[in-house]
């Protein structure tokens, strides 16, 4: 049977990885068993105390004879540190690549993290190489109050097939490659042969600027559509089309739960172009709740305690319709229930946000949300060449 975007394969074992805290011991001890193969996937590598433990790990690594396979972002890492990386690990033999060095494949980042080690484990979530007490935007700035809040997934199981040959695709698709081949990758994207178990347990999706576009939005919309009780979704920043926001209004509107958690503080611009849609959010019956605490970089959702979602994937313009993101899917009781707790952990340490007190806010910070989304929605129109909706 074909395997296609969003397929569930059964019998895999995966555990939740809360923060730095449960991902970075993990993540270093599975490289420090590796015998044969790494993939390994970043948006930023920060050669802090935390990345240069993971660095030396895949260091290590390659000098035992582990083939050793890694991409970072250039924007996220920086110009300055990707050469830097590209010349630590060459000296190990460390396979290095830079994704999309001065924009020349146009706008589109390497956001996904993932990391896939022997054909037996991968780790998928949200987490950069960072301490978790830095800003990954203010690198050079003071230290986060708290440590950020994020996620990853450790997965074993046949969901491996799925996610292995999508990081030994992309590797090849960010090297040089003749055009022709490059189209022949994408059009055998996810054609595997693997067989398929009756009772679904999880899915690897992705999205991309060529097969799957809208994969990770359609998995959205689809468990939206379907909730029947209860829709909890957490993101760092919340800018996506209409269409997801009309998701998530029509289901409170019939009667399920809504809460949506959202970070606050990192960006002005984005933080203006989320509170534009607070009212018809709030209206329709939307519990909206903004995460101070610290960072917030999860991102993660649960419905109806059946489905639930881990990646790289924020829930705006740029992660739905224009980065590359790699997410993990889990329809298993337990799973969801736990990523809700954590959730809800996360909603006690933020600020609700009444429709009352936010009609209260002054006209002229309010004429300012909706301008900031207005001009947010152009440019995302132009450069998304209309799919932004």
């Amino acid at each position: 049977m074909l395997v296609r975007p969003g397929s569930f394969v059964s019998d895999n074992h995966l555990t939740l990885l809360n923060s730095g805290h449960d991902y970075f011991p993990e993540l270093v001890r599975q490289i420090n068993l590796a015998q044969t193969e790494i993939y390994f996937e970043t948006y930023i590598f920060y050669l802090d105390e935390v990345g240069r433990m993971v660095l030396r790990a895949l260091q290590q690594a390659a000098q035992r004879g582990v083939q050793v396979h890694v991409i970072t972002d250039w924007f996220g890492t920086g110009i300055r540190l990707c050469r830097l990386l590209a010349q630590e690990f060459g000296k190990t033999g460390v396979h290095f690549r830079a994704f999309n060095p001065w924009f020349y494949r146009g706008l589109a980042r390497q956001h996904r993290k993932v990391c896939v080690i022997d054909h037996e484990h991968a780790f998928v979530g949200g987490i950069n190489i960072l301490d978790d007490l830095r800003p990954d935007h203010k690198k050079k700035q003071a230290f986060l109050t708290a440590p950020r809040w994020d996620f990853a997934v450790l997965i074993e199981g046949p969901i491996l097939n799925l996610i292995q040959q999508e990081v030994e695709a992309f590797w090849e698709r960010v090297g040089k490659m003749p055009i022709h081949s490059r189209f022949q990758k994408y059009r055998t994207s996810f054609k595997r042969k693997i067989a398929i178990a009756k009772v679904a347990l999880a899915g690897f999706v992705v999205r991309d600027n060529f097969r799957n576009r809208r994969t990770i939005q359609r998995a959205y919309l689809r468990a939206m559509g379907r909730a029947r009780h209860e829709i909890v979704l957490a993101t760092p920043y919340f800018a996506p089309g209409r269409k997801f926001r009309a998701a998530l209004i029509s289901a409170a509107e019939r009667g399920i739960k809504v809460t949506l958690l959202i970070g606050i503080g990192e960006f002005w611009w984005q933080d203006a172009v989320a509170q534009s849609f607070f009212p018809k959010l709030l209206k329709s019956g939307v519990k909206l709740y903004e995460y101070r605490k610290t960072q917030l970089h999860g991102k993660v959702a649960v419905v109806d305690d059946t489905w639930a979602t881990v990646g790289s994937s924020n829930c705006d313009g740029l992660s739905l319709f224009i980065n590359h993101e790699a997410n993990v899917i889990v329809r298993d009781t337990a799973f969801a229930i736990t990523l809700r707790e954590h959730i809800f952990s996360g909603v006690a340490d933020a600020v609700e946000i009444r429709l009352e007190d936010f009609e209260r806010r002054s006209w002229l910070r309010r004429f300012w949300y909706g301008t900031a989304h207005l001009i947010y929605r152009m440019i995302m129109r132009i450069v998304t060449w209309g799919d932004y909706n």
